[in-house]
Formats: C-alpha cells, sequence, structure tokens
C-alpha cells in the first residue's frame, strides 16, 4: 500500500469510526451488506453526520458561518479529489467514485441551512426539509448500491426517497421533545408542541405507514449485496415506530423512545437466518 492509499483508507475508516459512536442501529445494518459496501456508506454517514452536528450541537460558535466553511470545503474536496479533513476527503472518494449528483449534495446543505433559520414548518418547507435531510441520503445510497445502473437507479429512486422520508419522520416522532426544548423546532406542519394529542400523532404515523409501505417495495428489489443491510435498517425502524404508536401523546413529548441493543441484535441475527433461510 503506498501512501496515498494509506491516506484514503485511514479517512474512510473515520467514516466507520463516526458511524459506531453515533448509531448502533446504522453499524449493524451496514455490518450486513456486502463488504464492498461497507465503506462507502460509512463515508456517506460520517459526512451527513457531521454536518448535522454543525446545526445542532455547537451552540457556543456561529453555526451559519461552520456550516458554509463545511459546505465550501466539501465541494472544493469533490473537485480537487483530496481533503485534509478525513471525513471530507471520504466523502469525496465515494462521490466521485459512485457519481453522486451534486444537486443532492446541494439540497442537503438547503434543509441543514434550514435548521438554523426556521422554528416551524409549513407544508412546502417541511416536504423540501424532509427531501434535502434525509430523502437525498437515501439516494447517495442507492447511487453506491447500484453500482452504476442508471436503470435500476431509476426505478428504486422513489421507494429509496420514501425510505429516507420515514427514518427521518420517525426520528421527528422520537425526538420531539428534545427538537422542542433543546432547539425551539416542530417539524411537523400544522402540530404545536403544547397542543400535541392522540388526532396530531395519529395522523402523522398514517403518514410514515405509507412512506414505509412504499420503500419495502423497493427493498426487495435492491441488489443482493444491499438487501440484507437496508432491511436491517428497516425493520429497526419499523419496530421503533410500532412502540411509539402504542404510547400515548403524553408520554412521546415527555421521553424519548428508544430500542435497546440487545433488542437491536436480536434483530440483526433474526433477519440475517430469515433471509437465509428464505423466510424474510
Amino acid at each position: 500500500m503506498d501512501a496515498k492509499q494509506l491516506f484514503d483508507q485511514t479517512s474512510l475508516e473515520c467514516g466507520k469510526l463516526i458511524t459506531q459512536r453515533y448509531s448502533t442501529s446504522f453499524t449493524l445494518g451496514i455490518q450486513t451488506l456486502d463488504k464492498k459496501f461497507h465503506a462507502p456508506i460509512y463515508a456517506v454517514y460520517g459526512f451527513v453526520r457531521y454536518a448535522d452536528e454543525i446545526v445542532d450541537t455547537f451552540h457556543e460558535h456561529d453555526k451559519a458561518k461552520l456550516l458554509a466553511e463545511f459546505r465550501l470545503a466539501t465541494y472544493t474536496a469533490i473537485d480537487t479529489g483530496l481533503s485534509l479533513n478525513p471525513v471530507l476527503h471520504g466523502f469525496q472518494l465515494i462521490v466521485n467514485k459512485y457519481q453522486i449528483d451534486l444537486d443532492l449534495i446541494e439540497s442537503f446543505f438547503k434543509s441543514m441551512a434550514m435548521d438554523l433559520d426556521f422554528s416551524t414548518y409549513n407544508d412546502d418547507r417541511y416536504l423540501e426539509y424532509i427531501y434535502g435531510s434525509a430523502e437525498v441520503v437515501g439516494l447517495m445510497c442507492l447511487k453506491v448500491f447500484v453500482e452504476g445502473d442508471s436503470a435500476m437507479y431509476q426505478r428504486l429512486k422513489r421507494p429509496a426517497q420514501m425510505l429516507g422520508s420515514a427514518f427521518q419522520k420517525v426520528n421527528f416522532l422520537r425526538d420531539i421533545k428534545s427538537d422542542y426544548e433543546e432547539r425551539g423546532r416542530v417539524y411537523f406542519p400544522g402540530v404545536s408542541y403544547e397542543m400535541f394529542d392522540k388526532i396530531a400523532k395519529g395522523i402523522i404515523e398514517e403518514e410514515i405507514q405509507k412512506d414505509f409501505d412504499e420503500a419495502l417495495i423497493g427493498i426487495a428489489q435492491l441488489p443482493d449485496g444491499a438487501k440484507l443491510g437496508v432491511k436491517v435498517a428497516y425493520l429497526y425502524y419499523q419496530k421503533l415506530f410500532d412502540k411509539i404508536k402504542g404510547l400515548s401523546a403524553a408520554i412521546i413529548i415527555k421521553e424519548r423512545i428508544r430500542i435497546p441493543n440487545s433488542q437491536k441484535f436480536t434483530l440483526l441475527v433474526g433477519t440475517y437466518f430469515g433471509s437465509k433461510l428464505g423466510l424474510s
């Protein structure tokens, strides 16, 4: 391995470390992908995770400036094929190898910027935010999975978007308390945190289930090397969603709902053997 290959590999490994530190569920899902997809998906997750940290965490800093600098550094890395920021260097390797569309990245940055300027969302802003913050991430991953098969990409584009949308909306429900109390945000249009009730919760849940149902159709058509890992992530979020559906609106706004790591591992094992036996 020459020095440049070592630099590339080390940068990509940073994406893996970030995923392991921030998300046990996505780490489990990625581990069940074909090995060739591990580094690319870790790199995508590392990139979006760090951008999200800028708008959610660094309150004592000028977040708008940090995000603008991160955006510029991202495009510079993609254009030059190099960054001394290992997260961005790993990400640009994947963007350039799999020809991830720049408009997906730009939509992502627009949604991150929206978090700096908006505390409540109308219908249009909500759809724009969901697309940029979640659906495009699904499309980035799909670009990796199809490995240049443009016909497959177009066929699975809509289900990939719906899967990202479902994941994000479940996150919104799970985090409704912290989003409001820590960041002053309410993502669901027409929903007041103080007046969040059974009716509002039920309407949101119907919307999420439609996204899940459409996404599942696409998962079945993914390449074999990607299908199991995506199915694990789908089942984890569906289980989390089922848990949220079983709780009252009053509980949802008081505590963050979680799936214990032991249940995540059981889900992984069950999905893996179910797939091998043709049961899922």
